[in-house]
């Protein structure tokens, strides 16, 4: 049981939340998270078999549980902002590859905005908190073009030096 919430709860963040994934890889503890966030239903799961309850209703509960503290996904919140506000900035993103690159750094780029609004279930569908957020990824692209711009300007200063 451990092992099957191990890897759906991997599956999980990696596909919700990839900051956290990156976040805890560089530092060498994704395992350990992991881990610890099974330990911490381990009183859950034994309730649930004394119980009687299937496996699956087990697992389900035991992943909403685990998963309660990540939703809602920051990251699947700029996916869909990006995709309908900013579509041309998206579909290049993805162009390129580096659509979950870009998206990781936005949610960093956005995290005391999501804080200071307190981002939650409950205001996730709050039309302020979709144009706060939306003010916040326009800032980041608009500042990403301008540092693009220089770099490649500088690029053409050193090939015409050269």
């Amino acid at each position: 049981m451990k092992e099957i919430l191990i890897s759906k709860l991997f599956d999980y963040i990696r596909d919700n939340n990839p900051d956290i994934v990156f976040a805890l890889e560089a530092e060498d503890k994704l395992r350990y998270w992991l881990y610890d966030k099974i330990s911490g239903v381990e009183g859950l799961i034994k309730d649930l078999k004394k119980s009687g309850q299937p496996d699956y209703i087990i697992e389900e509960t035991c992943m909403d549980d685990m998963t309660k503290e990540l939703r809602p996904s920051r990251y699947n919140y700029i996916i869909n902002l990006l995709e309908h506000e900013f579509e041309k900035d998206y579909n290049q993103l993805i162009q390129s590859g580096l659509l979950q690159h870009e998206v990781v750094n936005m949610i960093g780029y956005c995290h005391s905005v999501f804080d200071d609004l307190k981002f939650s279930e409950e205001t996730e569908g709050n039309r302020f908190t979709y144009y706060a957020i939306a003010g916040a990824i326009s800032e980041y692209l608009e500042s990403n073009r301008v540092n693009e711009t220089v770099s490649n300007e500088l690029q053409q200063s050193a090939e015409t030096e050269g």
